[in-house]
């Protein structure tokens, strides 16, 4: 699905590169291009949450076109987490990062990235898709709703914080390659990477859901990508909702 010889436009200052993305597709460039921002004064979040912008972080979104069926498209969300995972793993230490559902980067227990997919169609029938992501290299955000952390706190002293294109560079690699996988292999192989980092797995947690909330223990990932949370009523198959864990003394 991805094209790994995609190009890369910096911006000194955009609203938001996942905004721009959906601009193009709409005016049917779609070409593939990664768009990378320095700061950004409209970063969005899940569900139409404010991603805060720090001088130092990577902000990107990944704009192309594919004919691959709408659940394959889900998956790249699984598959950045890994990415993501795996090169913060190679900048901190083997073992490091974790992945909560549905896609959040986890170091320590603290948020350190946040994915999000945007698509739509066009008239060529096939689905422009943007996959963005934002990690806290140099800065962590205050006053969120859950605790986060930048890879600038796990580095000696005397290091610096990643470069953010840099830090792009080593996850392209990783994420062409899950990808791949996941056009040539079907989910399976992914989802077993995944579970290996997967965070709050056999944890008691909540699963907020527009007005409902459900509460159980998360015992694993579907085949499909849905989150098992084991209920009192029994199993239950989450395809959209945020999680939240309860703190550990």
């Amino acid at each position: 699905m991805i094209d790994g010889q995609a190009p890369v436009e910096v911006f000194e200052e955009i609203d938001s590169t996942i905004l721009e993305a959906r601009r193009r597709a709409e005016r049917g460039e779609i070409s593939s291009v990664w768009l990378i921002a320095k700061r950004q004064t409209a970063g969005r979040g899940r569900r139409g949450r404010a991603w805060t912008s720090h001088d130092g972080n990577l902000m990107a979104t990944l704009l192309f076109a594919t004919d691959a069926p709408p659940q394959q498209i889900a998956l790249l969300g699984f598959a950045t987490g890994v990415a993501l995972a795996e090169t913060i793993d190679a900048v901190v230490g083997g073992g490091a990062a974790q992945l909560k559902w549905p896609n959040d980067v986890f170091v320590h227990g603290a948020k350190v990235s946040g994915i999000m997919l945007d698509s739509g169609s066009l008239a060529s029938g096939q689905t422009w898709v943007a996959l963005a992501f934002g990690v806290n290299l140099a800065d962590a955000p205050e006053n969120i709703d859950q605790k986060a952390i930048c890879l600038r706190d796990l580095l000696p002293p005397d290091a610096h914080a990643p470069e953010p294109l840099a830090f792009l560079a080593s996850m392209r690699p990783r994420l062409d390659h899950w990808s791949s996988r996941i056009s040539n292999e079907g989910f399976e192989p992914l989802r077993q990477a995944w579970l290996q980092r997967a965070f709050g797995l056999g944890r008691e947690a909540h699963v907020v859901q527009g007005e409902h909330t459900l509460e159980g223990r998360i015992a694993g990932l579907s085949p499909r990508g849905e989150l098992e949370l084991d209920t009192d009523a029994g199993r239950r198959l989450i395809a959209a909702g945020d999680v939240f864990l309860p703190k550990v003394a």
